[in-house]
């Protein structure tokens, strides 16, 4: 039943990424844009380069504000990450068997027989 519900929450994340890889791809460009302008503004020697390359990272920003629903993608990637991780862990998914009573009967039976 475990499985179950890891498939339909991997699957609406799964959904949710694909929805959102052109805002996450634009919004990386913008953060890009914005970080190569500010740095060439900062080594800018004149004033009117300066102007410039702070008009290209203000246009950065914008991009990357405007494509802010990238954001749903990253946490929808690090949901499908926690759905791998809980998928292939045996430990949590097996916990009923440690609790089934004819198993427990078992193991008891067996301390008592080589008693």
């Amino acid at each position: 039943m475990k499985k179950l519900g890891l498939l339909v929450v991997g699957g609406i994340a799964a959904i949710v990424l694909i929805a959102n890889l052109g805002p996450m791809v634009g919004f990386a460009i913008g953060l890009a844009v914005m970080y190569y302008a500010y740095k060439k503004c900062m080594t800018a020697e004149t004033s009117g380069k300066k102007f410039w390359w702070g008009a290209l990272s203000v246009i950065g920003l914008c991009v990357s504000v405007a494509n802010i629903p990238a954001i749903l993608g990253a946490v929808a990637i690090y949901v499908l990450y926690v759905v791998y991780k809980k998928w292939n862990d045996k430990e949590s998914l097996d916990q009923n068997t440690d609790n089934d009573p004819f198993t427990n009967f078992e193991k008891e039976w067996a301390k008592l027989k080589n008693s």
